[in-house]
């Protein structure tokens, strides 16, 4: 039995012009995840294995990897560093790859966000995949303007 969605979740779809393969790479590989969010990362894409992210100096996302399914299921713990609000391992980020015609449909849900902070966590999403589209498409998403130290 499926557990009935989660009214609370903060869901994103975006259709993107790659291969599932190519956008798994872009969500699991360090080098390949800072070409289109924050500044440095550790990505260990195993069962158990860390997440981090430097978006800038003030705000690091860091969590465990919670399921990995190559090329088609990525689903990791996700908290701030630093954070009484939501540190690491208290939120969890689930994304599904589809094949879309020749490109992948990414499905995103990112459940257990308190309700002040889940508006705020959907503009991160905003902010954020369509950059992984472009960049996973072959373009250049350019420096993210959120990485700026005077973001903090």
């Amino acid at each position: 039995m499926t557990a009935p969605p989660d009214p609370d979740a903060v869901r994103r779809k975006v259709c993107i012009a790659a291969s599932p393969g190519t956008v798994f790479e872009f969500l699991t590989d360090a080098a390949k995840l800072v070409r289109w969010a924050g500044t440095e990362a550790i990505s260990d894409a195993r069962l158990g294995g860390a997440y981090r992210t430097a978006i800038n100096p003030g705000h690091i996302i860091s969590g465990d990897y919670v399921e990995v399914v190559r090329n088609s299921r990525v689903v990791f713990t996700w908290g701030w560093v630093d954070s009484r609000g939501i540190p690491p391992g208290s939120s969890l980020v689930e994304i599904v790859l589809s094949p879309d015609g020749v490109g992948t449909r990414l499905t995103l849900t990112h459940t257990g966000l308190p309700e002040p902070v889940r508006d705020g966590h959907g503009e991160v999403w905003d902010h954020y995949l369509p950059r992984l589209a472009l960049a996973a498409a072959g373009g250049d998403p350019g420096p993210d303007p959120w990485a700026a130290p005077e973001r903090m």
